[in-house]
């Protein structure tokens, strides 16, 4: 995930005096206008009012392909603020994307920068997004930390509408829980925001920039415990309400009306769970006061971490279950056609069984039917192997046949194969921007003249590190066998490897790493087919691409790796 620059500031609360978390947002010398949030991938550097020599200290010039110690190559910038700036690149040693911190080693926060981002390193808490290098170098000073391509921004989040009551519970006890072992190691945040907290594929909550990301805006605070922990209380109250504490916007979220202070989660929003609800307002800076007026305000994420755990503890959402409807047993069904059905406790005598024939009469004709049964065992025996002799007999000269027909190859006959139709289709990727979602129809409209392509990339054949890889999941008309996938590509070239995976949906609920493989195949022609290496019925099938050939410029892009698809048939 691509770490933002969010320059925003929370604004006052109902006292009209200003948070905690605003004070130290305005304690930058960044420079930039402090009234609307900043999330962007442009230079906003440029016309900065900063007033402090030092902090103008031009950046070094750096551009996509730049390495750093030989090791770190920069693919993307994705925040360039005020001297500093921030990269997505490529780990050339372990082959991984990592994330980069980049500025002047002469720039007035440079030694702060360093010595944040080792303390953060040391702290070694899987909770927090591990720094994993701070270096001073050729006149630049970096910071790497990871790089999670499998987690969300809150953000991101919060745009789809508030959390769930349990999501809420884990968020905030997670946060709190990890904040109070940062703080106990003498670690503060003070930036802590929607865009500084991700949720991973797994569910679980991490704080990405501890101590690093104030260090590069120049924030401090004299009550650090307080400030983040404020900023725990105002990201709970936007999981519950999907609105930021304050009177203006920020992170993507609208604030509070004006004039009427702060009220509590379950005033803004109807079914807010009450405890989350006083839970955020005791962590919020106000005055003391709480939703209730009964509980103590905490004011450290020891204290909040403490009031979770004193909380009853909230339950993850049960299935949806629908019970089969009661099979109605009728009383002609019990045999019991005309009585009336007996009442339930009382025990029902049970009729006793018909007396045995004792009379000679009966006697006599038990033998008669023992006669017959006998008669009619050793007829259908005598019948059921004469039908077994003549059929051994025409197998016989059947396989006198086959041994004297050379051009009879019995045993090489398959099922017939039958052409399955494509019902819809939908690009999927699992990090990164899409490559032509609107061209995926093109794949499967019979006209080979038209194409989906990915996009040009500077190094391959194979995508990773820059992307796992990249495809199309295909939508059948129901849940069929696939035997074969037949491949047209769009470039030759060392080389092409496609896999197929059996999916749950249009957008899979799972990674790749959780889909079934049904086959594999690698060209370095023009066309492929991938033949199934197992029996799978799957309605949903998924086209991934993790290696793509050299290809000359066309009207999209120009020479690089890359590739594209402008046929599909699967049959089964």
């Amino acid at each position: 995930m691509a770490e933002r620059s969010t320059a925003a500031v929370d604004v006052a609360d109902n006292s009209g005096d200003q948070s905690l978390t605003a004070q130290a947002d305005q304690s930058t010398a960044d420079g930039v206008a402090q009234n609307r949030e900043r999330d962007t991938d442009i230079d906003e550097a440029q016309g900065s009012g900063g007033t402090d020599g030092p902090e103008k200290a031009s950046p070094t010039e750096l551009h996509s392909g730049h390495k750093l110690a030989r090791r770190y190559r920069l693919e993307e910038c994705v925040t360039r603020l005020d001297g500093f700036s921030s990269w997505r690149a490529v780990d050339e040693k372990l082959r991984r994307a990592v994330g980069v911190h980049i500025l002047p080693a002469d720039h007035a926060r440079a030694r702060s920068v360093l010595a944040a981002a080792r303390s953060s390193a040391l702290l070694g808490d899987p909770r927090f997004v591990q720094v994993l290098d701070a270096v001073e170098e050729d006149d630049l000073v970096y910071v790497v930390h990871e790089w999670l391509p499998d987690a969300t921004e809150m953000t991101a989040l919060l745009a789809a509408g508030p959390l769930e009551p349990y999501d809420a519970y884990q968020m905030v006890s997670q946060i709190a829980s990890a904040m109070a072992a940062a703080h106990r190691e003498g670690l503060a945040h003070l930036r802590l925001n929607p865009n500084a907290v991700l949720r991973t594929s797994s569910g679980q909550w991490r704080i990405r920039g501890l101590a690093v990301n104030a260090a590069l805006r120049g924030i401090s605070s004299d009550t650090p415990q307080r400030t983040d922990t404020e900023a725990i209380g105002a990201l709970l109250y936007a999981a519950l309400t999907q609105r930021w504490p304050y009177e203006n916007d920020a992170h993507g979220l609208s604030g509070l009306p004006k004039d009427i202070g702060l009220i509590a989660p379950d005033q803004v929003r109807a079914g807010v769970h009450r405890g989350l609800s006083e839970l955020s307002m005791r962590a919020l800076a106000n005055d003391g006061a709480t939703a209730s007026r009964h509980e103590s305000a905490c004011t450290t994420p020891e204290e909040l971490v403490k009031a979770i755990g004193e909380m009853p503890r909230i339950r993850p959402p049960e299935p949806a279950y629908t019970a089969p409807p009661e099979y109605q047993r009728t009383t002609y069904q019990q045999g019991t056609y005309g009585r009336p059905a007996p009442h339930l406790g009382v025990t029902q005598p049970v009729p006793p069984p018909p007396a045995p024939l004792q009379s000679r009469t009966g006697k006599a004709l038990k033998w008669a039917v023992s006669a017959l049964l006998i008669a009619a065992l050793g007829l259908g025996s005598w019948q059921l192997a004469e039908v077994l002799m003549d059929n051994g007999n025409k197998s016989d000269d059947t396989n006198k046949t086959q041994t004297t027909d050379g051009n009879d190859k019995n045993g090489d006959k398959n099922a017939p194969v039958k052409l399955l139709k494509i019902q819809d289709a939908q690009e999927y990727a699992v990090e990164g921007s899409l490559q032509a979602p609107d061209d995926v129809k093109n794949t499967y409209d019979n006209d080979s003249s038209t194409y989906w392509r990915t996009k040009k990339y500077n190094a391959g054949p194979k995508l990773a590190p820059y992307k796992p890889g990249v495809g199309i999941v295909y939508e059948l008309n129901s849940p069929q066998t696939i035997s074969t996938a037949a491949i047209k590509l769009k470039y030759a070239g060392n080389h092409t490897t496609i896999h197929l995976y059996a999916t749950d949906s249009l957008t899979p609920s799972t990674s790749v790493d959780g889909m079934t493989e049904i086959g594999t195949a690698t060209t370095d022609g023009g066309s492929l087919t991938v033949k199934a290496s197992k029996k799978l019925k799957s309605q949903y099938v998924l086209l991934w691409i993790t290696d793509v050939p050299m290809a000359p410029q066309d009207g999209y892009s120009g020479a690089g790796f890359k590739q594209g698809i402008t046929d599909v048939t699967f049959k089964g």
